[in-house]
C-alpha cells in the first residue's frame, strides 16, 4: 500500500458528521472533509486503505470512502500515476477478498456503491490497463454467493455505464462503449454467459435472490450479445423450469421478454418465438384462468404481448418483402395467439389487460391490411370488441368524488381501451355500430334496474363511436343512411328513455357529454330539445348534488347553446328566468357555497349572452333583456367598490376584489355573443355597455388590489374595443391617465397591447389621442426601465426584458399604422430621444426578438422619413447611427449567427440596408464605400463586393451575403 505518510489515519471527528442523525456542525464538517479528500492529490488513498484493510466497521464510513474512490476514478483518472491506478485495482480486489471471508455480506447500498465504483474502474481499464477485469473477478469469486452477488451488481452497473440507451451519453462515450462491447464480444461474453448459466443452475433452489439478479443481468446482456449463446437448448429450459419456481418466475419471465425483443432476421423470430410458445404452451402456461398469482400475469402478459408483436413486425416484413409463403405462415403462427390475447385482454386485473393491449392493436392493423377477412378472424374481431366493451366498465370500487391514483390509472387505461375501439371502427365499422348499438338497446330497456356500471359503459359506448367511426361518417346525422339512423335511433332512444335521472354522477356526466356530443342531431330533430334543455336546468344538471356534475354542465350547456341557438327563440325568457339565480355575483361574505364557481359562471354568461344576441326577439326587447343580464353586475359592483375603500382586513379586501374582478370577467364574458353579422350596435346593446365601462373604469384608480382589477378592467377594454366599435373611443383617454399612474412593469406591458390595438384598429380616428398619450407612455416606460433591479432578481430582470420588447412592438405598431404625424408632432428633441432607444435596442440589448423588431422600425422610418422630401435632418442620422447599428450589432460576441431567432434579425437588418439605398440611392453607396467600411477597416475588394450586392434588386441575395459577410467578419 502506498502513500503511508498520508493513510495513517482519518477525520474521525469529521467522520461522525456522517450519521444521518448527527448535528448541523458535525454534517457540515463531513461534507467538508469529503471536499477535502475529494480535491486534494492523494488524500483518497485514506479512503482506499480503509477499504482494503477493512479498518472501520460504521456502514457510513465504508459507503463514504467508496464516494471518495469514486469521485477519483470518473474525474482524475487520466491524471493518476500508474502507481495509484494499480493501488485502486489492488484496493478493490482485497475489498472483495474480504467480503468472500465475511460471515455477514456487506448492507445492499454499500454493495450498489462498491458495484459502481468496479464499473467505473473497468470501463476506464478494461481496454488498455486491465483486460483481464472479468477473469480476475470470476477467478476470485468462484462460485462464493457474496462473491457473485457483487459480480453481478458490477454487470448491471457496466449495463448502466456502456449500454443503457435510456442514459445520455457523450460523442466521445459513445465510442469508448462501442470498443469496449466489441472487446467483450471477442474475449469475454462466452465465458461471462457460461458463469450466468452456473449462476442459474447452482442457486435457484438456495439463493433465489442472486439468480432473479442473474436473471436481470442475462436480460440486460442480451440485446447487444450472440443470440446462440443465450437462445438455445439448454439455457431456455433452464429459464422455463425457472418459470415454474415462485420466487423466480416473474425475472424469469422479464428475461424471456428481452430475449424475444431481440433485433433478428423474421424467420429466425417466428422459429424463436414459435418454439417458445409450444414449450410454454405444454408447461401450462397458457391456462390462464387457472393462475391466481395477478403479479406473475402481469409479467406473463408483458411476455406475451412482446411475442405477438415480433409476430406482427415480421409477418409485416415478410409481407413487404413478397415472401408470401413465409408471410402466410408468420400470420397463421399470429392467429394462433389470439385466445390467449382473449384471456389476458379480458382478465379482471388491468394491469394484466393493458399489457396485452400493444399487441392486440397491432393485430388489428395486420386485419385492417388484409383483403379479406375469415370467420375465424370475424370471430375474433367480435370477441376483441365485446372485451373492450367489458373492460371499459368501472368497478365498484371507483371513488367518483375524489379521485386518487387507482383512478388515475383507469382513466389511462380507458384511453388505451379507446384506441382500440378506434382501430376496430377502421377494421369493420358494421361489426361495431351493430355491437353498440345491441349492448345500448338492451341497456337503456332496463336502466333502472341496471347498475350504474352498465349504464355508464352503455352511454360511454354511444359517445365513444362519434369519434371512432371513419371521418366520412362524421357528420353523423347525413350521409350513410345505416350509420345515420342507428346513431339516430340510439340517440332519440337516450333522450326520450329517461335515463338522465338515473341517481349516479358517472351515469349524469356520460348523458350530457353525449347529448353534447352529438348536438347535432337536435338539428334534424329539434323537437327533443325542450326535454334535454329541462335536464340541463334542473337537479340532474346545473342544480345536481355533485360539484363536479355541475361545474362540467356549465361548460357542455354553453356548448349545446352555442350549437343551437337558432331553435332556441321560444325557450330564451324561460331559460334566462331560470338561470337567473345562477348568474349572480356571490358576496365574499355569504356563507353559503354558491352552486357554480365563478369560472363555472361564466359558461353561464356566455350562454345568456348568445340566447340574447342570437334570439329573433325586436331590438327593444333585446336591450332590456341584456340590462337585466347586466345591471346586477354594475349594481353589486358599485356597492363592492365603495365598500373596499373603508375596508382595512387584507383578506376581506382580497375577496372584494376578486368579486369585483368577477363582475367585470362576467360583463366581457356576454360580449363573446357577438359577431360581424350580430354586433352590439344591431342588437341595441351599445347603450348598456357604455353604463358597463362608466361602471368599471373608476376601478382604476383604487389603490387597493390594483393587480386584479387593473387586470380585469383592461380586458374588459380589449373585448369592448373589438364590439363596440368607435363607441368605446370617448372612454380610452382616461382609462390610459389611470393606467399610466404609479406603474409597475407588467403593468406597462399589459397595457401596450391595448393601445396598440387601437392603434391597429382606428388609425387615424384615434391619431388626436396617440399624439397626447405617446410620450407620457413612452416616458412611463423610461422612468420603470430605469429603475435600478437587485443584481439577482431573475423575475425584475425578465420583466424589463418583456417590457422592453413591447415597448419596441409599441413603436413598430404606431410607425406602421400609416399615421406618420404621430411621432412626427413630438418634437424634435424627443423623436431624437425615441430613436436612439430604438438604435439600442438594435445593438446594446442581447436580445434577438426585440433586436428584429428594432430593425423592422428602423427600416420604417427610413422609408418615412428618409427620402428627399423626409423630415428635415433625418438623413444625418441615418450615416451616423442608423448604418453603424446595421454592422454593430451583427459583430457583437452575444450576437449568434447560428441561432435561428438571430439569423431572422440579421435579415431585418439587411432589410434596412436596402431601404436606405432605395432612399439615398448612390450617396448611401459612396458613404459606405469611402467613409464608413475603410474605418472598419474592411478590405477595398470586400466593400466593393457589398455594394455591389446593395445594388442588386433582389433582397434575398443581400440577406444571403450579409450572414457570409458576418460570418467571415467573426473569424
Amino acid at each position: 500500500m502506498a502513500c503511508q505518510s498520508v493513510c495513517v489515519i482519518m477525520d474521525e471527528q469529521a467522520l461522525l458528521g456522517l450519521n444521518p442523525n448527527a448535528d448541523a456542525p458535525y454534517r457540515h464538517r463531513a461534507m467538508a472533509y469529503f471536499e477535502q479528500l475529494k480535491e486534494s492529490q492523494d488524500g483518497w488513498e485514506v479512503c482506499a486503505e480503509a477499504l482494503a484493510k477493512g479498518i472501520y466497521h460504521d456502514d457510513h464510513v465504508k459507503f463514504f470512502c467508496f464516494q471518495v474512490l469514486e469521485h477519483q476514478i470518473r474525474f482524475r483518472h487520466a491524471g493518476l500515476s500508474a502507481v495509484q491506478q494499480q493501488l485502486i485495482r489492488e484496493t478493490l480486489m482485497k475489498w472483495l477478498q474480504n467480503q468472500l471471508m465475511n460471515a455477514e455480506p456487506e448492507k445492499p447500498f454499500i454493495r450498489n456503491k462498491a458495484a459502481q465504483v468496479f464499473a467505473l474502474t473497468f470501463v476506464m481499464e478494461y481496454l488498455t490497463l486491465w483486460p483481464k477485469f472479468f477473469f480476475d473477478i470470476l477467478t476470485l469469486v468462484g462460485l462464493n454467493p457474496c462473491g457473485v452477488d457483487v459480480y453481478l451488481r458490477t454487470l448491471m452497473a457496466i449495463d448502466g455505464e456502456v449500454v443503457d440507451r435510456d442514459i445520455l451519453h457523450l460523442p466521445d462515450d459513445i465510442r469508448r462503449n462501442t470498443l469496449i462491447k466489441d472487446q467483450m464480444r471477442e474475449q469475454c461474453i462466452p465465458t461471462l454467459v457460461e458463469s450466468w448459466f452456473q449462476i442459474l443452475q447452482t442457486y435457484q433452489q438456495s439463493h433465489p435472490e442472486i439468480t432473479c439478479q442473474c436473471l436481470e443481468v442475462v436480460g440486460a446482456f442480451v440485446s447487444w450479445i450472440d443470440l446462440n449463446l443465450i437462445a438455445n437448448d439448454r439455457f431456455v429450459n433452464l429459464l422455463l423450469s425457472q418459470m415454474s419456481v415462485e420466487e423466480l418466475r416473474e425475472e424469469a419471465c422479464d428475461c424471456l421478454f428481452e430475449i424475444i425483443n431481440k433485433g433478428m432476421d423474421p424467420a429466425d423470430k417466428i422459429k424463436l418465438v414459435e418454439s417458445l410458445c409450444q414449450v410454454l404452451q405444454s408447461a401450462g402456461f397458457f391456462n390462464v384462468e387457472q393462475e391466481e398469482d395477478v403479479d406473475f400475469l402481469a409479467k406473463f402478459s408483458r411476455l406475451v404481448n412482446g411475442m405477438g408483436q415480433s409476430l406482427v413486425l415480421s409477418w409485416s416484413k415478410l409481407s413487404k418483402s413478397g415472401n408470401v409463403k413465409e408471410a402466410a405462415e408468420a400470420l397463421q403462427a399470429l392467429e394462433s395467439k389470439v385466445p390467449l390475447l382473449l384471456q389476458l385482454l379480458v382478465h379482471e386485473d388491468d394491469d394484466i389487460s393493458a399489457n396485452i393491449v400493444g399487441f392486440c392493436y397491432e393485430y388489428l392493423h395486420v386485419l385492417k391490411q388484409l383483403p379479406q377477412l375469415t370467420d375465424q378472424q370475424k370471430a375474433n374481431l367480435e370477441a376483441i370488441l365485446l372485451a373492450v366493451m367489458k373492460k371499459l366498465t368501472y368497478d365498484d370500487e371507483y371513488n367518483f368524488e375524489n379521485e386518487g391514483e387507482d383512478e388515475a390509472m383507469f382513466v389511462e387505461y380507458r384511453k388505451q381501451l379507446k384506441m382500440l375501439l378506434d382501430r376496430l371502427a377502421q377494421v369493420s365499422p358494421e361489426l361495431l355500430l351493430e355491437a353498440v348499438r345491441r349492448v345500448f338497446n338492451s341497456t337503456m330497456q332496463s336502466w333502472q334496474t341496471a347498475s350504474f356500471m352498465e349504464v355508464e359503459v352503455a352511454v360511454r359506448l354511444l359517445y365513444m363511436l362519434g369519434e371512432a367511426l371513419p371521418a366520412s361518417h362524421g357528420a353523423h346525422f347525413c350521409g350513410d343512411s345505416t350509420k345515420t339512423s342507428a346513431l339516430q335511433d340510439m340517440m332519440r332512444t337516450l333522450v326520450s328513455c329517461g335515463v338522465s335521472s338515473y341517481q349516479h354522477s358517472s351515469v349524469s356526466l356520460e348523458f350530457f357529454e353525449t347529448v353534447s356530443r352529438y348536438d347535432k342531431f337536435f338539428l334534424v330533430e329539434p323537437q327533443h330539445i325542450p326535454i334535454v334543455l329541462m335536464a340541463f336546468l334542473d337537479q340532474r344538471g346545473l342544480r345536481h348534488s355533485s360539484p363536479k356534475v355541475r361545474s362540467r354542465v356549465a361548460y357542455l350547456f354553453s356548448r349545446f347553446i352555442k350549437t343551437l341557438h337558432k331553435h332556441m327563440n321560444v325557450f330564451i325568457e324561460d331559460v334566462l328566468t331560470r338561470i337567473q339565480d345562477l348568474l349572480e355575483l356571490a358576496p365574499p361574505e355569504n356563507g353559503f357555497p354558491a352552486l357554480l364557481t365563478s369560472d363555472d359562471q361564466l359558461f353561464m354568461f356566455e350562454a345568456a349572452g348568445v340566447l340574447i344576441v342570437h334570439g329573433e326577439s325586436p331590438v327593444e326587447r333585446k336591450t332590456v333583456m341584456m340590462r337585466s343580464l347586466l345591471q346586477p353586475l354594475m349594481d353589486a359592483f358599485n356597492l363592492l367598490l365603495s365598500k373596499l375603500s373603508q375596508e382595512s382586513e387584507q383578506e376581506t379586501q382580497a375577496a372584494i376584489g376578486d368579486c369585483l374582478s368577477h363582475a367585470v370577467g362576467f360583463a366581457s364574458r356576454t360580449s363573446k355573443a357577438f359577431s360581424n353579422k350580430q354586433t352590439v350596435k344591431q342588437c341595441g346593446c351599445t347603450e348598456v355597455y357604455r353604463c358597463c365601462l362608466q361602471t368599471f373604469l373608476p376601478a382604476l384608480s383604487v389603490p387597493l388590489q390594483r393587480g386584479p382589477l387593473r387586470s380585469a378592467v383592461r380586458s374588459f377594454l380589449h373585448r369592448m374595443i373589438i364590439c363596440m366599435e368607435e363607441e368605446v373611443l370617448p372612454f380610452i383617454p382616461s382609462a390610459s391617465e389611470h393606467m399610466l399612474k404609479d406603474c409597475e412593469a407588467k403593468d406597462l406591458q399589459e397595457f401596450i397591447p391595448l393601445i396598440s390595438q387601437i392603434t391597429a384598429k382606428f388609425k387615424r380616428q384615434v391619431s388626436p389621442f396617440l399624439q397626447q398619450v405617446f410620450m407620457p407612455l413612452v416616458l412611463a416606460i423610461f422612468e420603470v426601465l430605469g429603475r435600478p433591479a437587485e443584481e439577482n432578481d431573475q423575475t425584475a430582470v425578465l420583466e424589463k426584458q418583456m417590457l422592453r420588447r413591447s415597448y419596441f412592438t409599441f413603436i413598430q405598431t404606431v410607425a406602421a399604422s400609416g399615421m406618420n404625424e404621430v411621432m412626427a408632432n413630438q418634437g424634435a428633441e424627443n423623436i431624437e430621444r425615441v430613436v436612439f432607444t430604438i438604435i439600442q435596442g438594435a445593438v446594446d440589448f442581447p436580445d434577438p426578438i426585440a433586436q428584429k423588431t428594432c430593425f423592422i422600425i428602423l427600416s420604417k422610418l427610413v422609408e418615412l422619413w428618409g427620402g428627399k422630401d423626409g423630415m428635415v435632418g433625418f438623413p444625418d442620422f441615418i450615416y451616423k447611427h442608423i448604418v453603424p447599428a446595421c454592422f454593430l450589432a451583427p459583430l457583437k460576441p452575444t450576437f449568434d449567427l447560428s441561432d435561428a431567432q438571430t439569423v431572422l434579425t440579421l435579415s431585418e437588418c439587411a432589410v434596412t440596408l436596402k431601404t436606405i439605398h432605395l432612399k439615398r440611392g448612390p450617396e448611401f453607396i459612396q458613404f459606405l464605400q469611402q467613409e464608413y467600411l475603410p474605418s472598419l477597416q474592411v478590405a477595398p475588394e470586400i466593400s466593393q463586393e457589398l455594394c455591389q450586392v446593395l445594388q442588386q434588386p433582389d433582397v434575398k441575395v443581400l440577406k444571403n451575403y450579409i450572414k457570409a459577410f458576418f460570418q467571415r467578419a467573426k473569424l
